[in-house]
């Protein structure tokens, strides 16, 4: 994604920022927090844990994470959004997190890292760059990466598209073999919806399985 693409994804989310925890309605807002839930549930921190939620947005899943993690660590490349977590994280009195700019493909953080979770962010890349949003969170060293988005379980041009404008959303399958490829075990995958699903993918060796 361009710089310019970037610039102006992230100001269109802080244009929303305000009343983005309340913009998911109708059909979309019970498969947006059906998929936050499992996120939440499968990164399933340790008491010492770091973890990095890359498209932090307005930290939904960072602060759910910080009562059970070490320290939390959240991306995104809205300042918009970015200054309503850290008002909700103040407001909550949470400490162990920390809200700042980064991107997919240069998260801006360099310290260690166990866990990392994304929910409903990495679509906005096309397939070949959320490749390489995969490749640059392996390098990271994570034992688990969870990811909650729109992905297809079935057709990749549904009849009726439950997304539009700003979705990309790739085969589950072409993310499993991604995952794949950069030296993860796929552990679980959760279909939310046919068009909705969260995977799990965690270090072979680290509790995860490989496959024959």
């Amino acid at each position: 994604m361009t710089d310019k693409r970037l610039e102006d994804l992230g100001e269109r989310f802080s244009q929303i920022a305000h009343h983005y925890d309340d913009k998911h309605g109708g059909e979309e807002k019970p498969i947006y927090n059906a998929c936050a839930s499992l996120v939440v549930d499968h990164a399933d921190p340790r008491p010492d844990d770091v973890v990095l939620d890359l498209g932090t947005g307005t930290g939904l899943i960072a602060l759910a994470l910080a009562g059970d993690a070490g320290h939390v660590v959240g991306r995104d490349i809205s300042d918009g959004m970015i200054k309503q977590a850290r008002a909700k994280a103040e407001e909550s009195g949470i400490e162990n997190v920390e809200f700042g700019y980064g991107e997919f493909r240069d998260p801006r953080y360099d310290g260690p890292v166990d866990i990392v979770v994304s929910n409903f962010a990495l679509h906005h890349l096309p397939d070949e760059e959320k490749r390489e949003a995969i490749e640059v969170i392996a390098e990271l060293g994570p034992r688990r990466f969870v990811l909650g988005d729109a992905m297809f379980f079935g057709s990749s041009d549904p009849e009726e598209p439950l997304f539009g404008h700003g979705v990309d959303s790739a085969t589950v399958g072409m993310l499993v073999d991604v995952l794949t490829d950069v030296g993860f075990a796929v552990t679980a995958v959760e279909r939310v919806h046919d068009q909705v699903g969260v995977l799990v993918a965690e270090r072979a060796g680290d509790g995860g399985f490989t496959h024959p």
